[in-house]
This record gives structure tokens, C-alpha cells and sequence, in this order.
């Protein structure tokens, strides 16, 4: 049987202790996160600047594998098994560090198989394609497309890209975080309560996506990532997000995206806006009036 590209055998590289590091990017939660009329879930990533990144050792003179932090087991499953599929006698050691929050809807996790498996092609001789990385997730959890550069529609439940996008514009966000963790992999198992009316304006609201983003439309994609957080206050309600459209609207921010399986609302402010430090200023002073929990990223074209 032939094997899928997906999981293909990487060559047989030299037997010689090797260290190599590697990021993946996070995501702010989603510009836009639903399902379609056919019943499939997709979101399209809203990629930021903070990344998860895995340094990996590999060593014929040890013996198994240890990875730090410790329950950082599906990275340590990644890694296993693609070597087990070489048949060389590697044993080594993984480190996972980066600036992603955890359980707050950052892709921290997709993040940190991402960079695993980056660091491994690269140890291994051969870098992964977004593809077989993909392939690679697909066995472990439902994941975001962090693996493909810019923007990008995914089937999340799948593992399967829709669509690149491209680079989003350069674009800060001020969030405020609503306290809390998220278990991605529980949420993605619920069913979605969404109407017949809801999936075909998800359906348009992603061909807008898709228009905006390639055209760098910033009012759009502000607009497609408010109303895809308004849509999905029956699934995971954010209890700020009235304010959060407000002080958006009054400070002059395009847009508010949330962690739509996650803890955090953010508003979105244009870096190319010739008042963007006063609105930056002025938005913070507002989010920290609302909760002492309140950080700026920035968005990753």
C-alpha cells in the first residue's frame, strides 16, 4: 500500500547528534468561526506575532525521548511516532517555550505541533510541507491551519485547508481577557446550534473574508470579524463584548474578533491609522476600566 504524502517516511538521515529549533506562529482566535450549509466547521486564522517554539534534540546514544514541559504529550507523540516510522535508532530530547497564552483560543497547541514537527523535518534532513504537517495533526486534534503562512480558511474538525488568503494587513489588537481556560478539543465536539439562515450567512461572510483580506479592505475585515463574534454569542457567549463594540466604535477601531473557543475579546486598530497611538491609548484606558486582564498584540502578515 502506498503511503499518503501526508505521512511520508522522511529519508534516512546521518547518525549524528543534532539540536535545531523552530517556531509556528499563534493566532488571535478567529477573524471568522462557523459552519457551512454542507455541515462542515471552518475559521480563518487571524495570525499574530507570538509564536510557540520547539528546540529538539536528537541523539542515537539515548534512549527514548523527554519533553519539558512535561505534559506537553502530543508533541512528544508527534515526535515518536514520525521517528518510529524512519527506523532510526534516535532517542532525544524536545523543549517547548513561546509567548502564547495557553487555554485562552491562541492555537497554543496547534502551535507547539507545529513547531515539533518543523524542527523535526529540518533535524531529519527534510522540512515538512504545510500539507503533511497537516497530515501529521490530523491524528492528534482538531487543529487550526497555523501551518500555512497568512491568512487561511480551515476546516478545523478536519485538519483540511479551504483556502489561502494571504497576509493580512499590518493590524494591532487591545483585548481583554475574561479569566478562565478553554479545552479546545472538548469545544470542538459540541454540536453547533446554528440555523439554516445562520450557516448561509457564514457562507457569505467567508466569501467576504476572503474579499477583504486580498484586497486589504480594513473596515470589512473588521465587519466580518464583528458579526462572526455577535453569531457566535450562543455558542460561547463573551459577557464583554457589548462593551467591547462600543468602546470599538467610539475609539474608532474597525472591528472586535474574539477566541471564539477561548477567553479573549480584542479590538481592532489599524497600524497604518494616522491616530493610531491616540486610539491605541485611549482603547486601553477603556479595556482596563472593564478588567486588570488587558494585553496589545499584533497582528502577522
Amino acid at each position: 500500500m502506498t503511503r499518503p504524502a501526508a505521512t511520508r517516511v522522511r529519508a534516512a538521515a546521518p547518525l549524528a547528534a543534532a539540536t535545531v529549533t523552530a517556531s509556528a506562529g499563534g493566532t488571535f482566535g478567529e477573524l471568522l468561526q462557523g459552519a457551512l450549509p454542507d455541515g462542515r466547521d471552518f475559521l480563518v486564522t487571524l495570525p499574530i506575532t507570538r509564536r510557540a517554539v520547539a528546540t529538539l534534540t536528537l541523539d542515537p546514544g539515548l534512549a527514548g525521548f523527554d519533553v519539558e514541559p512535561a505534559n506537553r504529550l502530543k508533541s512528544l507523540g508527534l515526535v515518536t511516532k514520525a521517528l518510529a516510522e524512519t527506523g532510526l535508532p534516535y532517542g532525544g530530547r524536545l523543549r517547548l517555550d513561546g509567548d502564547l497564552p495557553v487555554g485562552k483560543g491562541f492555537a497554543s497547541s496547534s502551535a507547539d505541533l507545529v513547531a515539533t514537527a518543523r524542527a523535526l523535518g529540518t533535524a531529519l534532513g527534510t522540512p515538512y510541507t504545510p500539507e503533511e504537517i497537516a497530515g501529521m495533526l490530523r491524528e492528534i486534534e482538531p487543529t487550526d491551519g497555523v501551518m500555512y503562512p497568512g491568512a487561511v480558511a480551515f476546516y478545523h474538525r478536519e485538519v483540511r485547508l479551504r483556502e489561502v488568503f494571504g497576509p493580512l494587513p499590518p493590524i494591532t489588537i487591545i483585548a481583554v481577557d475574561e479569566g478562565g481556560e478553554v479545552d479546545t478539543v472538548a469545544f470542538n465536539k459540541l454540536a453547533k446550534p446554528y440555523t439554516r439562515a445562520e450557516r448561509r450567512r457564514f457562507a457569505r461572510l467567508l466569501a467576504m473574508a476572503g474579499t477583504a483580506i486580498r484586497a486589504g479592505d480594513l473596515p470589512l475585515i473588521g465587519a466580518v470579524a464583528t458579526e462572526s463574534a455577535l453569531l457566535n454569542q450562543k455558542l460561547r457567549p463573551k459577557r464583554t463584548l457589548p462593551e467591547m463594540i462600543a468602546i470599538c466604535r467610539e475609539t474608532g477601531g474597525i472591528g472586535v474578533s474574539v477566541a471564539h473557543s477561548g477567553t479573549t475579546v480584542g479590538l481592532l486598530v489599524p497600524d497604518d491609522d494616522p491616530h493610531h497611538v491616540e486610539k491605541v491609548t485611549e482603547a486601553l484606558e477603556r479595556c482596563r476600566r472593564l478588567t486588570s486582564r488587558v494585553a496589545v498584540y499584533h497582528s502577522e502578515g
